[in-house]
């Protein structure tokens, strides 16, 4: 078996092949023109005999025609790795060695789907998976055009200060745009005016097509069915966040899928130092980290728990902290739910487990109020500031005493003042005396 390193670029491919042995059979540069990748890997099928060969290269935004074309030339396995931070001597030649070693001495390891130190393995999107992906970023992509268009309307009312004129409140209703058709501009004004609104029009019509392709997909996609039981999620973020898990089988553990879309702190432990941890590590979508960014809002409205859950949060640490813990916390409930083909409970879901401590404490007390009470020392009274303002309790009299509620400055009524005279100046109210314990 052959092992080929591949450094992909747009115009060539820098490739290096080893042996069965490890040494270097084959250094060369193929250019990515016509027929000459085809040409070049049916050669390496030849000379790799009945065992095959297996590539690796790293993931870039245009590797999806060289993944197709490998396994029609004979590749047994195409491996995609996630690339690393270079050193400051960096070449094409020295980045195809580098895969093609990486590749050779774990060669086994990766054949057999195991990890390796130091090496993320991408695996490769299936093609309707690929072509959901490819929707919804078009989707993200149409609206966030919008956005800039209008922003662009609204810039140039406001140079002019046009926007007072406008007879809506906003600039989307229908007899604001009739009046952007005919309002007076200056002549540069007036034709960047029509460009936007032609491209605002274009704009509208596209995310109407997007929209219906997505919904076909959304609702004959098992995942993404399941995904819309989260409140706020519809058909466009139900696609998107199915299409980028795909088979929930590949994570193992709950915070796998967190860690795979990069909501959890970074961290650089050294020596005697520990717990040294980061923002974020946002080494997975970026699409997905912003829909569950815009997510967060809907649920928090929605899930009383999950609300009490980041107040909490947010009193401690701040909002945004408390924000990405939601959004890592909402991850996790869409394991849960992908793994055991369960929708989302309001009432019920992602309730923090007790920790040990908290088991240990909860035995304490139960063990404690079992146990036989001893000689009695008087009922303490309360806090006084844990008391509402008629809260009754003992004082050092026995009596049963109402805490009086706080005058707004006037004077007391001539009865209470009678009885606070006839009480003497050297009185005190029940309330106010501390118990009397028994000695001992």
């Amino acid at each position: 078996m052959l092992y080929l390193g591949i450094d992909l670029h747009s115009k060539q491919l820098t490739v290096n092949l080893r042996g069965e042995n490890g040494e270097v059979i084959m250094r060369r540069q193929v250019s990515t023109r016509g027929e000459e990748p085809r040409q070049f890997l049916e050669e390496v099928a030849r000379r790799s005999g009945a065992d095959g060969y297996v590539a690796i290269l790293e993931v870039c935004g245009f590797h999806d025609w060289l993944t197709e074309l490998l396994p029609q030339c004979g590749c047994r396995e195409t491996i995609l790795i996630q690339p690393k931070e270079h050193g400051r001597r960096k070449t094409d030649r020295s980045d195809a060695s580098h895969l093609s070693e990486i590749l050779w001495v774990n060669r086994q390891r990766l054949l057999a789907g195991q990890k390796v130190n130091g090496v993320r393995r991408v695996v490769p999107p299936t093609p309707p998976e690929r072509h959901d992906r490819r929707l919804t970023q078009l989707r993200r992509d149409a609206g966030a055009a919008l956005t800039r268009t209008i922003n662009g309307v609204q810039h140039i009312l406001r140079r002019l200060n046009f926007s007072q004129h406008c007879p809506t409140k906003g600039i989307q209703t229908k007899a604001a745009r009739k009046w952007l058709q005919t309002v007076k501009l200056p002549d540069l004004d007036r034709f960047e005016m029509n460009a936007l609104l032609a491209r605002w029009r274009a704009l509208e019509e596209h995310l109407a097509a997007l929209e219906e392709r997505i919904a076909e997909r959304a609702c004959n996609h098992p995942q993404a069915k399941l995904l819309r039981t989260v409140p706020g999620v519809g058909l466009f973020m139900s696609l998107a966040f199915a299409a980028r898990i795909g088979k929930i089988e590949r994570f193992a553990t709950p915070r796998s899928l967190p860690n795979y879309f990069g909501l959890t702190p970074s961290c650089r432990n050294s020596g005697e130092t520990g717990q040294r941890l980061g923002s974020i590590t946002k080494e997975g979508s970026v699409l997905v980290r912003f829909l569950l960014g815009q997510l967060v809002i809907h649920v928090l409205r929605k899930d009383a728990t999950l609300r009490e859950w980041y107040r909490r949060i947010k009193k401690r640490r701040g909002a945004k902290i408390a924000r990405v813990a939601v959004m890592r916390r909402l991850a996790v409930v869409f394991w849960h739910m992908l793994k055991h083909g369960q929708p989302y409970d309001l009432a019920a879901q992602a309730r923090p487990k007790p920790t040990p401590r908290c088991k240990a404490k909860a035995a304490d007390t139960a063990q404690a109020g079992a146990a036989p009470s001893g000689p009695s020392l008087g009922a303490l009274p309360p806090n006084p500031r844990d008391l509402s303002p008629r809260a009754p309790f003992e004082g050092a009299g026995g009596k049963t005493t109402q805490r009086r509620k706080k005058t707004s400055g006037r004077s007391q009524p001539p009865a209470l003042s009678r009885r606070a005279g006839r009480a003497g100046s050297g009185a005190r109210v029940a309330s106010q005396q501390r118990p009397i314990l028994p000695p001992g």
